[in-house]
């Protein structure tokens, strides 16, 4: 069943108000102080291609510019994991380890609000990963997410419109996730036990022994995180579909018929009717087939699929709306804008269609923004035109 993309109610957390003298200052296009998150300096030790590297960062755009295997990406990575404890680009910690090393430090000082943090993430020899902000461990490091919001568009990000359904619900739950702390735990807690259902319809499958009382205890387990990642999701994608739609419009700068729909059986019937009625075909299949992991948001234009006929301009803009959407309701849900990663999304784009999403990016959004570019020169010359004040970091 279809979920119409009416306007609605977006997240139901009120956000937080800026005082007149804040909305004053919106009125050149930047605040004039620094952005309310902002990430001041950045030291790493032994993480990726940075053997013991420190970084300062003097002004609210930042571009990191340099050929390629300078360490461009892994710059942007370091400060992802600042704000969600984790890589954006490597599965495994030890991946982002140096090269015949054991373990990295990074360590990030941030003005949040005015007030001055030190946020640490530390891969010990053994494996262990801590973090830390002010010196203070988080005993479950998912405490942490949305504490500094961040957007990051990099170029494999393109399969979010080109890949398959688990891609888009990753996206739309990082995004729950930063804007409401309840959502993250219930998502923790729903993945967990669907896990275990998975792993006890398998050893029915594999030992032919089935303890249906056990399945009934797991089933009513899943029934509160679920009902609640499905509502949270229906009520939020009402309002942030209409709004993609609209932004991917501004952005392709000429009308087409986008359409972006929420599909999930919950819209039919609630999640103890899905797991009832679908328990003969969990049962032959191992796995479980009913639920918010099945969620879709399906993508076309017109009544054909989206990734299937549209150009590679076509998918670039909308992967581009989807996060200029998510950073709009960041803003709005947070109070003040988030941190923007942006790594080498230049590519393949006119010199008139990366002045206009920098003038989207850089001189609209009063947030910190990191840009990775290949070509200073153009970079530069980008900003300069646009009279954005600026920081470049050259790599060799």
């Amino acid at each position: 069943m279809e979920l119409s993309t009416q306007i609605g109610p977006a997240l139901s957390r009120q956000p937080k108000r800026l005082s007149v003298q804040q909305l004053d200052s919106f009125a050149a296009g930047r605040l004039s102080c620094s952005p309310m998150l902002f990430f001041r300096a950045i030291s790493l030790l032994q993480f990726k291609n940075y053997t013991n590297r420190a970084f300062e960062f003097t002004e609210a755009v930042t571009g990191i510019c340099g050929n390629n295997g300078q360490g461009k990406t892994n710059l942007l990575d370091a400060l992802h994991y600042l704000c969600f404890t984790k890589s954006y680009f490597s599965r495994t910690d030890g991946h982002a380890v140096q090269e015949g090393q054991k373990g990295f430090r990074i360590e990030g000082r941030v003005s949040l609000n005015e007030k001055q943090e030190k946020a640490v993430c530390v891969l010990r020899e053994t494996g262990k990963k801590e973090f830390s902000v002010n010196d203070q461990p988080y005993d479950k490091f998912s405490h942490h997410i949305g504490r500094y919001p961040c957007v990051i568009i990099a170029p494999d990000d393109a399969v979010l419109v080109t890949g398959g359904s688990e891609e888009r619900r990753k996206f739309i739950d990082s995004l729950l996730s930063q804007a409401d702390a309840t959502y993250l735990q219930h998502l923790i807690s729903y993945t967990k036990i669907l896990q275990q259902r998975n792993s006890l319809l398998k050893s029915f499958a594999e030992t032919g022994q089935r303890n249906f009382a056990l399945l009934d205890v797991l089933d009513e387990q899943l029934l509160k995180p679920g009902q609640y990642i499905f509502e949270k999701r229906k009520d939020f994608l009402i309002s942030f579909l209409p709004a993609v739609r609209h932004t991917y419009h501004e952005i392709a700068q000429q009308p087409e018929d986008l359409r972006l729909v929420y599909e999930s059986q919950l819209l039919e019937n609630n999640l103890a009717e899905c797991l009832q009625a679908s328990r003969q075909k969990d049962l032959y299949a191992a796995r479980t087939t009913a639920g918010p992991h099945r969620d879709e948001l399906e993508i076309s234009l017109g009544a054909q699929p989206f990734k299937q006929i549209a150009s590679q301009g076509q998918r670039k803009s909308l992967l581009f709306a989807l996060k200029l959407t998510e950073m709009d309701v960041l803003k709005e849900e947070k109070g003040f804008p988030p941190l923007l990663l942006l790594d080498d999304v230049f590519e393949k784009l006119d010199e008139s269609r990366i002045s206009n999403l920098l003038q989207r990016v850089c001189r609209d959004n009063a947030g910190q923004v990191f840009i990775t570019d290949t070509n200073e020169e153009r970079l530069k010359k980008h900003l300069d035109d646009l009279a954005i004040a600026h920081q470049i970091i050259t790599l060799r």
